[in-house]
């Protein structure tokens, strides 16, 4: 499968290239054919680190590379290299405690922050203060607010970049301006560039994030299903050898990968990866609801049919979605799993012990109370509890998905 990234370069005032804004695309058409802001940015995070050598990528000058606020909180910033890397926070994220924590945390590694399409407000002046570039749109701004925010918001180690230049008047009135950084269709167009992605087997994702979320760290069972897919082992084995990550001998051992990494950039590489990865062939909101159905089945059966069934009963819900995410009848997705026969009894021939719990849940979820007081009953299971577990298993995906 091809994965693209459309690089367009940013200049000097000497009309020399000095990084490239990596840009979101789907294939050889250069525009970005998506809305969703999450997706673009975990997509092009993501194929630069498992697909693309950013180096290469960037001619090893540098990448402006679009950060939305989930990206930016979540921590995905440390997984890319410093030294080459500029955050540029999009234009939705609002200077809450929780984002100016992320940018600190971010300029303490290193990674130096721009804000992208920049309006002057006296709100953003939290983030104004911790960027090292601002970005305006020189072509939707008038002449007057542009001097004004340079005026305004000058000061020793930021610069402004003008984005959207595309004429040599326009170049040449923004460098008057004090602009000194430049990128628009005057100097280049963007460039798309294509690489073969190592497909994966996408359950595995699923099945890896259980993993790294249900307790303690299992190094061993984190290596077991890192190892059953190539794809998996692939990217991390590339991520870890590439000259970001600054390793001064070659690793090829998965267990050394992995405790070299550790598991909180485990997580976040497979939450990306996996979000990227299925989200290609259904909405994202279909695998979080997967996956609050497998906190809330875990929790039901806990209640009605003790410990011992936890996990099957997670399995039953996280894969109870898995024939609309990928595309196919749900008997070859099921099939093909290592998964005991009471979860293919129940996603198959919706029948057997489990089943019960992940129909009572989707009752529920539907507000079907009649089907749900039923089996509620069936189950031994209060109503009046449903709601708490409800409300846990909401906060637990929430977790799992880094929302």
């Amino acid at each position: 499968m091809n994965r693209f990234i459309a690089r367009q370069p940013i200049f000097d005032r000497r009309m020399v290239v000095v990084g490239y804004e990596l840009l979101f695309r789907t294939d050889l058409d250069n525009y970005a054919k998506a809305f969703d802001t999450e997706r673009m940015s975990s997509s092009v995070i993501s194929d630069s680190i498992a697909v693309f050598d950013i180096e290469q990528l960037t001619d090893n000058r540098g990448a402006f590379m679009n950060f939305d606020r989930t990206a930016l909180v979540n921590g995905y910033a440390s997984l890319l290299p410093p030294r080459l890397v500029t955050l540029e926070l999009l234009e939705t994220i609002e200077p809450d405690d929780e984002v100016l924590r992320a940018c600190r945390t971010a300029k303490q590694a290193g990674y130096q922050i721009a804000l992208d399409d920049f309006i002057d407000r006296p709100e953003m002046d939290p983030l104004i203060a911790l960027a090292d570039c601002l970005k305006v749109d020189v072509l939707a701004t008038p002449q007057a607010e542009l001097r004004a925010i340079v005026a305004r918001r000058n000061r020793p180690g930021l610069r402004f970049l003008a984005e959207k230049v595309e004429s040599q008047t326009v170049y040449q009135d923004a460098a008057a301006l004090g602009f000194s950084l430049f990128q628009g269709y005057f100097f280049e167009k963007p460039t798309v560039v294509s690489k073969k992605d190592v497909p994966g087997f996408k359950l595995n994702y699923l099945r890896l994030l259980k993993e790294l979320h249900a307790g303690p760290f299992n190094l061993d069972q984190v290596e077991r299903i890192t190892k059953q897919d190539v794809s998996i082992s692939y990217k991390l084995l590339r991520y870890v050898n590439s000259a970001g990550f600054g390793l001064r001998n070659r690793v090829s051992s998965i267990r050394e990968v992995l405790f070299l990494l550790g598991q909180d950039n485990i997580r976040k590489l497979v939450t990306l990866w996996a979000l990227t990865g299925l989200g290609q062939t259904g909405p994202a909101e279909l695998i979080a609801q997967s996956v609050v159905r497998a906190r809330l089945c875990e929790s039901v059966a806990q209640r009605t049919l003790g410990a011992h069934a936890k996990n099957e009963a997670f399995l039953i819900g996280v894969f109870s979605l898995i024939d609309v995410i990928v595309g196919q009848p749900i008997a070859e997705v099921v099939g093909q799993l290592p998964v005991s026969e009471r979860v293919q009894q129940g996603l198959i021939d919706q029948s057997g012990e489990l089943r019960p719990i992940l129909d009572c849940v989707i009752a529920y979820e539907r507000g079907n109370w009649e089907v749900f007081s039923r089996l509620a009953a069936q189950l031994g299971l209060e109503e009046a509890a449903f709601p708490e577990l409800h409300r846990a298993a909401v906060a637990g995906a929430a977790e799992l998905m880094g929302k």
